[in-house]
């Protein structure tokens, strides 16, 4: 049993550091962590109090502790280095909340491949979903493709989607200055006011990452004759006004929810979860994906600032470093 400090939401919009035991069973390995990834989005539901009661059970992260209606301790970002075993000074990824030290099965600690550094690492489960995201719109050669939303996820499938031979890419967002960004990832960009011009056609796959029902709405107007809307938005307890006339009904459009939780149908047979998070691993080679780790907090300060980095717009993949 070692002691480890962790980071707990008590109550809607409060958070703070809390003790706590680590214990070691037999087949487990024990982890320093590094760092962990603030994954905005779904931790900003999570800091508001904002996960519907009927979602409870399947948005529960794999290690996390207490429920929604708070206390919790939530997350699903970490890389540390291995502390016993044969595994021992290993650099390990794991679905695990902000913690400084902990422990899981052997098999939850993704060995993390030697040319991926471990700052960047914690990208891996924001990779993850936007693998899942690429597979369920069944990209082909050539398409054109929208992805409205150039946070985290929208921007890394902007990524996989424009290392598809002759695939035309465009990176969607009411911000401007994410044109920088867009860019270093290889995607044009565009604002909502003049996209259709930017895509220089009707598209035949849109992403709708933004989690705001302009931004769908922009997809289906943008959606080509049986074109496909892959909606990676979620929207917690909000309602959300998607307008299914006209256009939508007239084009025959599909409209399809993705979720990270499910492997997708084509691909089950053949990938678990163990599969597609090490394969999101081994997506991180490239140096160009450092440009979405927008800031860096000590552990130290993150219960003071947990709160700002969710509320700022600007954050991407916040990193929170341990140690030294």
């Amino acid at each position: 049993m070692t002691q480890a400090h962790a980071l707990w939401i008590t109550a809607a919009q409060q958070a703070e550091c809390r003790e706590i035991d680590v214990s070691t069973q037999a087949d487990m390995v024990e982890i320093e962590t590094l760092y962990t990834g603030i994954s905005r989005g779904t931790e900003r539901l999570v800091y508001h109090g904002q996960v519907p009661p009927a979602e409870h059970d399947t948005m529960r992260a794999p290690f996390q502790e207490g429920d929604f209606t708070f206390p919790v301790k939530y997350g699903y970002s970490a890389v540390g280095r291995v502390q016993n075993g044969p595994r021992k000074d290993q650099l390990v990824f794991s679905l695990f909340p902000h913690q400084t030290r902990f422990a899981v099965p052997d098999n939850m600690a993704l060995t993390i491949p030697t040319d991926v550094p471990a700052k960047r690492a914690i990208l891996a489960a924001n990779m993850e979903t936007a693998l899942n995201i690429t597979w369920d719109a069944g990209l082909r050669i050539g398409d054109r493709v929208a992805v409205i939303g150039c946070g985290v996820v929208g921007a890394l499938v902007g990524y996989l989607a424009g290392q598809m031979p002759g695939t035309e890419v465009t990176l969607i967002d009411i911000d401007p200055t994410r044109e920088s960004l867009a860019r270093t990832l290889g995607c044009d960009f565009a604002t909502p006011q003049n996209a259709q011009k930017v895509l220089g056609g009707d598209a035949d796959v849109i992403v709708h990452a933004s989690a705001n029902s302009a931004g769908l709405s922009l997809g289906l107007d943008l959606a080509g004759i049986e074109a496909k809307v892959i909606e990676a938005s979620w929207y917690g307890a909000a309602m959300t006004e998607t307008p299914l006339g006209g256009r939508f009904h007239q084009r025959r459009l599909q409209l399809v929810s993705s979720q990270v939780g499910r492997v997708p149908a084509a691909q089950a047979a053949r990938w678990d979860y163990g599969r597609r998070l090490a394969k999101a691993l081994a997506l991180l080679r490239d140096g160009r994906l450092d440009a979405l780790i927008s800031g860096e907090t000590a552990f130290g300060d993150l219960a003071r600032r947990y709160g700002d980095i969710l509320h700022d717009p600007a954050t991407l993949c916040h990193r929170v470093r341990y140690g030294g």
